[in-house]
């Protein structure tokens, strides 16, 4: 939910019989800083971020479960590269290395699209 200013008032405004052609306006009504909706207080940032640091610590502690579960010593070859280490290490690197080409590849799409969209607005 964004942040609106507060709402007008449903009173109509009226005019005064000692200046007929004067509107009067009701006075603002107090605003608590954050709008609230029918249904509670609504979507918040401190709300976002909290349920953003629920879902990371739960993924910590998976992380850490599988961690402690793979500790066997794997043998690891790569482009020449041969060498021993921790199952669970060796997996995570590669995860990471794929993720990061992701990234990479979806950062390359998103800054030809912007381009693509400038050139256009230009025509």
């Amino acid at each position: 939910m964004t942040d609106a200013g507060p709402t007008p008032s449903a009173q109509p405004t009226s005019t005064t019989p000692e200046s007929p052609s004067a509107p009067v306006t009701p006075a603002p009504q107090p605003s608590s800083g954050t709008p609230a909706s029918n249904s509670g207080l609504g979507h918040t940032r401190t709300s976002g971020i909290w349920a953003a640091v629920v879902v990371l610590v739960i993924l910590l502690v998976l992380l850490a479960i599988f961690v402690l579960q793979n500790v066997q010593e794997v043998e690891v070859s790569y482009l020449g590269w041969e060498g021993t280490a921790p199952l669970a290490a060796a997996l995570l690197i590669a995860t990471a290395t794929g993720a990061l080409i992701a990234v990479v590849a979806g950062t390359l799409r998103i800054l030809q699209l912007r381009r693509r969209v400038r050139r256009a607005q230009k025509r």
